[in-house]
């Protein structure tokens, strides 16, 4: 910054008229200066829309409300003009909550620029209603419902409550505890031991028997049987303790 001294005796000397328009003359020049410095650059300006377009884009997905802002281009940067830049996520960012999102150019000149971003999103999601025990199969009376910024909570939160019924918590949770998919897990439909129904489907032929479950598996896992006759079989777990062998 300039710094301007005018001594009392040059005040004396001068008219205050003409002191008074030499310096504002110069004052005036500081200003002029800085502003140049420091006027934004069209370009940049170009690279925080495409960013925020493209958060705007991924982030439709979302439930409820969605209000993004995505942080100023380095002043620094000297970057080329390019014929069309695209945006995208770094790898293990999302579009949630405190985030990086990057910009690249590939010609005339190749370059890539990354800008901090925050996406917030206000939505209903699902806590326990209850205290819940470990392994309990949960239903609607389990589950209450609340709205909130969701993502400053965890990615995995529940948002819809077919995303949990039917499913047991691996943990326990006490009353308002936060209700997350990767606290959940599909119950058994076929456990070690019992008796199970195995159903062979193939080209022309339709074929089942009993057998014994020698593991335990949720609906869609793998589940191992023994007939009677001492085979082991292995097929897709179904609810009703059925096994399903395709050929």
């Amino acid at each position: 910054m300039a710094v301007f001294r005018v001594h009392a005796e040059c005040v004396s000397i001068m008219s205050f008229q003409a002191f008074t328009r030499v310096f504002t003359a110069l004052l005036l020049s500081v200003p002029l200066a800085s502003t140049f410095a420091h006027a934004e650059n069209p370009e940049h300006n170009d690279i925080r829309t495409i960013a925020t377009k493209f958060l705007q884009q991924i982030s439709s997905v979302q439930p409820g409300e969605v209000s993004i802002n995505v942080g100023q281009v380095d002043s620094r940067l000297n970057l080329g003009k390019c014929n069309n830049p695209t945006a995208f996520l770094p790898q293990g960012a999302r579009a949630w909550g405190k985030t990086n999102v990057g910009v690249r150019c590939t010609s005339p000149t190749a370059w890539t620029v990354y800008l901090q971003a925050y996406v917030k999103i206000t939505a209903d999601y699902y806590v326990a209603s209850r205290n819940i025990t470990s392994g309990q199969i949960l239903s609607m009376d389990d589950m209450t419902k609340t709205k909130g910024e969701i993502s400053s909570l965890p990615y995995a939160i529940i948002t819809s409550p077919e995303q949990a019924i039917g499913k047991s918590l691996q943990v326990g949770l006490t009353a308002g505890g936060l209700l997350r998919t990767d606290l959940l897990k599909n119950p058994l439909v076929v456990q070690q031991g019992q008796s199970v129904r195995i159903i062979a489907d193939g080209p022309g032929f339709h074929v089942a028997t009993d057998a014994q479950a020698l593991n335990n598996a949720a609906e869609g896992q793998v589940a191992k049987a023994r007939t009677s006759s001492g085979q082991t079989v292995s097929g897709i777990a179904k609810a009703g303790g059925i096994i399903e062998v395709a050929y």
